[in-house]
């Protein structure tokens, strides 16, 4: 199991979800690589609620929990800078490195959207070793990933923390030797 196997079925796990299947296995990926690294995040818990909901119930809670409220949208870029202009900078420097990285986001989602970025650190991950991706965590997603885990602290009934806690501890994992994160 890679970091980037691990980016990528977070990223997929914290997408609109389309598959039940797909949400179970990418669990299986992300728990393995958690434990591997004894990083002890409890997402067994969403396990359990997958296996217990329906498709259209896991979309349902989707929706409610990152669509329908602004203070756990999965939008980094939002609880970074709120809306204003820095933020639409944020964005594109986003668009400017996955560019210059030669990433292509699948799908439609605006590039602060927490699954993109996922999805991008999977990207660096397999391209690179050290060089880029733990300054652009400690810089441009930790800091986000954080306000959004603090915002998540108000919703104790979400089953979706826990993969937001998930994301913070394998980027925080990730470039714990970066002085900075």
């Amino acid at each position: 199991m890679t970091i980037a196997t691990s980016y990528e079925a977070l990223a997929r796990m914290l997408d609109y979800p389309e598959e039940k299947q797909q949400l179970q296995d990418d669990y299986n990926l992300v728990s393995s690589f958690l434990n591997e690294r004894r990083l002890g995040a409890p997402i067994s818990e969403f396990a359990e609620f997958v296996d217990a909901s329906s498709l259209a119930a896991l979309q349902e809670e989707y929706v409610a929990t990152f669509d329908f409220n602004p203070a756990t949208a999965p939008y980094l870029g939002h609880h970074l800078f709120g809306d204003n202009q820095k933020k639409g900078g944020y964005m594109i420097m986003l668009k400017q490195e996955f560019e210059r990285c030669g990433y292509k986001p699948v799908g439609t989602e605006l590039p602060d959207h927490l699954s993109v970025v996922l999805g991008f650190l999977a990207h660096l991950a397999r391209q690179e070793g050290q060089g880029t991706r733990q300054p652009f965590i400690a810089e441009c997603v930790l800091p986000g990933v954080e306000r959004l885990r603090t915002a998540f602290e108000a919703r104790q009934d979400s089953h979706w923390k826990v993969l937001v806690e998930a994301a913070r501890l394998l980027c925080a994992d990730d470039c714990k030797e970066v002085p900075s994160c």
